[in-house]
């Protein structure tokens, strides 16, 4: 028994010091914590269509998206500018913020789509982020017009 007291200081000690090794934010928050919202593809009307959707990060750690994958094809990350689109090799998801991908901003782009995706059906892609475990997303097929009514 008396052998056991000590250990026992010793493991509560060291789990002392091991929770004071977090950020000084709270339980949970030195952390990326992500969740996807609003995705969709707008129905393609050629062999290249684009994905919106927006990912919340409610920790403390910002990350990037780095790449998206999907058994549809080729899956690049795109930021616009002005008038000018162009792939970009990662976007930021803001620490205890949102990156959203929407019509006329940065978006998912698919080229080479072999068959086009219907109305109705869903499109499957991976996220992939720094430091981070990838995310898997569905996005449904809305028709080509389709516009979200609120803000994501």
């Amino acid at each position: 028994m008396r052998r056991a007291v000590p250990v026992t200081a010793l493991a509560l000690a060291g789990a002392l010091a091991l929770a004071g090794c977090g950020g000084g934010e709270g339980s949970g928050s030195s952390g990326a914590e992500l969740s996807v919202s609003g995705a969709y593809m707008p129905q393609p009307v050629s062999d290249m269509a684009a994905g919106f959707l927006t990912i919340a990060n409610e920790g403390g750690r910002s990350v990037k998206l780095t790449s998206v994958t999907s058994d549809l094809g080729e899956v690049t990350v795109h930021e616009t500018s002005g008038q000018a689109m162009r792939e970009v090799a990662s976007l930021d998801v803001p620490a205890h913020g949102s990156l959203v991908l929407e019509s006329g901003g940065s978006h998912l782009m698919f080229e080479g789509l072999a068959p086009r995706p219907k109305e109705g059906q869903t499109v499957s892609v991976t996220l992939h982020f720094s430091g981070l475990d990838p995310v898997e997303v569905d996005l449904p097929v809305k028709p080509a017009t389709y516009r979200p009514t609120s803000g994501n």
